[in-house]
């Protein structure tokens, strides 16, 4: 089962390797290795989240979003993505934002002789906005979350109360928005706030639309279907036809959002396109498919009652750091370190709610033979 599911990626693995020797010797092989370990610890919490997605689409849209997703996920949001933004903001061809990211300024000068900025700086540039949309889409769907009113809490002392509280209808809209007027008016720069406030609005619209589409397509299967929530996009049967595309959508999106803070923070490391794409799309991108694939195949989410709280937790915190980090730099080691706590500790508390759950059964059971 191991081999099967993580075969693939450690075969694509070698191959990055290889092809970041070949471009750039031992230094460009290193940095590839570096980079893939910094997206697989920033993108665990990611893994579970598509997972508790993926559980619910069915055989058709799981193998679309594992073949069809991941290429997007590689070449889509780790080599154009960056592009796009480039050629988008500085008014270059895509020709030109190529060529300018594939030849940087010399000494990793922040511009060239003559005054222009590089590729690196250009895309630093349209942090705010990217985080402004990422961080809000990411937001909704933690506080969607919270705001359940579920049986089964992990931290019961927060999320009972705040799955009361989910009851007000369209709660955490509400609180989407005054975060992110609180995040344009307290922490971007003055020069750049209509443009939080613009991106922040779209990813709020966008989540909404994703959300709202998926669950117009779900049959429901019973009386209280309904009512029942889950995180993202309501799925309360096996998503076929147009909800499952919907799905589809929803989980690249949402892999878009949780990938913009490990596209940033490549270029802490290196801003070469070809080794960013190689070590966070070919290494890291697939290590995230294995590991979704291996929690939907071993039914861990199910057998670790609370990781998929733990991963909502952390997508909590992703979202705020990505909100903060329109005006404050927040170095990455963090995001991840935040990120493994929460999944960290979720698991830890699984285990030992599964050993006095098999405690009390093996009392019963003697109390009933005796």
């Amino acid at each position: 089962m191991i081999v099967r599911i993580f075969g693939l990626s450690a075969v694509v693995t070698v191959a990055a390797l290889v092809a970041a020797f070949v471009y750039q010797g031992w230094t460009g092989l290193a940095l590839c290795a570096i980079l893939g370990i910094l997206e697989v610890s920033l993108s665990f919490d990611n893994a579970v989240i598509n997972a508790t997605v993926l559980e619910r689409m069915s055989l058709f849209w799981q193998r679309m979003f594992l073949t069809v997703g991941v290429l997007i996920a590689v070449f889509g949001m780790r080599l154009l993505f960056p592009l796009a933004i480039v050629w988008i903001t500085s008014g270059l061809s895509p020709g030109e934002a190529f060529d300018l990211a594939m030849n940087p300024p010399p000494d990793g000068a922040e511009h060239f002789p003559d005054g222009s900025p590089s590729y690196e700086t250009i895309l630093l540039e349209a942090h705010p906005q990217i985080a402004a949309f990422g961080g809000m889409f990411l937001l909704l769907l933690f506080l969607n979350f919270v705001f359940s009113n579920r049986d089964l809490t992990w931290l019961s002392w927060i999320e009972r109360p705040l799955g009361r509280l989910g009851r007000l209808d369209q709660l955490s809209v509400a609180v989407a928005i005054i975060v992110l007027l609180a995040d344009a008016v307290f922490l971007a720069p003055d020069d750049i706030r209509g443009t939080v406030l613009i991106a922040g609005l779209l990813g709020i619209v966008t989540y909404l639309i994703v959300d709202g589409l998926s669950a117009l397509f779900q049959l429901p299967d019973d009386d209280d279907a309904d009512d029942a929530r889950s995180s993202g996009p309501n799925a309360v049967t096996v998503a076929v036809g147009k909800a499952g595309f919907f799905l589809f959508l929803y989980l690249e999106i949402l892999d878009a959002s949780f990938s913009f803070d490990g596209v940033i923070g490549a270029f802490a490391i290196t801003p070469d396109p070809i080794l960013i794409a190689l070590g966070l799309g070919f290494i890291g991108a697939m290590f995230v498919r294995s590991i979704t694939i291996y929690l939907v195949r071993q039914g861990t989410l199910g057998q670790y009652r609370y990781l998929e709280h733990g991963a909502h937790w952390a997508i909590g915190a992703l979202a705020l750091i990505l909100l903060i980090s329109v005006e404050v730099h927040i170095n990455e080691v963090v995001t991840g370190l935040v990120g493994v706590a929460f999944i960290g500790a979720s698991l830890a508390s699984s285990i030992r709610a599964n050993r006095r759950d098999a405690h009390k059964s093996g009392d019963h059971h003697l109390s009933a033979t005796s």
